[in-house]
């Protein structure tokens, strides 16, 4: 079979919209996927148009139809497409036929702006470790935020071994024992915001996400999703830029 009609399995299965190109990994590793019946390998190409691929006993094609959503998530919601535990996940809110995932993570106790797609290569975009996009955020800490800390959470914070990239930190309001504090980040660490917090004595109240690159939450309530815009969508694939930063 010509090499050129092969494109690597993780790729088919994120463009089907079954996951993002790392989970569609994870479970080719759990031995969940099947290529022509035979359990299917890390590295494993395909021809999309000929070899029958099936995930957990389904079979899996092309999305017919793409879709670009935008969720304000609320607490309390895992990021992620099922939960073994039977806890809520962001898809309990999405409201659409397509098997569409998230694009990136906020973790449970953080709210906010959250994409999902059934497009593999845009999601790719988005996450890629190549591409950077500012993300910022609205975090309620306490009690209080001295000139200091202020600097050292801009200049950089060592979190599991490695310091973090230099980042943008300002001060939105401020009052007895609260602040609200807006962060830009152009990098993405696990749980990156809270754990620089907890290195300089701050208790992170409330973590919201705001924007991504030139994507913005706006008005949009608290559990409630939208189409992005042809525009938005044209926007964060012209603002894509060469970085050494991953999704968060």
């Amino acid at each position: 079979m010509p090499e050129k009609n092969k494109v690597r399995l993780q790729k088919f299965m994120a463009d089907c919209g079954v996951a993002s190109r790392r989970k569609s990994e994870e479970l080719i590793e759990a031995g969940k996927v099947k290529v022509n019946g035979h359990t299917a390998r890390i590295g494993d190409k395909i021809d999309p148009k000929k070899d029958l691929v099936t995930v957990g006993g389904k079979k899996i094609n092309k999305a017919d139809k793409l879709y670009y959503i935008m969720l304000n998530k609320p607490r309390g919601y895992l990021t992620t497409v099922s939960d073994e535990f039977g806890r809520k996940t962001v898809m309990d809110l999405i409201d659409v036929k397509a098997r569409v995932y998230p694009v990136g993570r906020l973790d449970k106790d953080s709210e906010g702006l959250l994409l999902l797609t059934n497009d593999g290569a845009f999601a790719n975009l988005l996450t890629h470790p190549k591409h950077s996009f500012a993300k910022v955020y609205r975090v309620t800490v306490r009690p209080a935020v001295s000139d200091e800390i202020l600097d050292r959470l801009r200049n950089g914070i060592e979190i599991d071994g490695r310091k973090t990239a230099p980042c943008d930190v300002s001060v939105i309001t401020e009052e007895e024992g609260r602040v609200v504090l807006e962060f830009i980040l152009r990098e993405g660490r696990n749980r990156q915001i809270r754990k620089m917090c907890e290195a300089v004595g701050l208790e992170v109240a409330r973590l919201k996400r705001i924007a991504i690159g030139p994507v913005k939450l706006g008005m949009l309530q608290t559990g409630k999703t939208r189409q992005l815009t042809d525009n938005e969508i044209k926007k964060l694939i012209r603002s894509s830029s060469p970085a050494d930063a991953d999704d968060r």
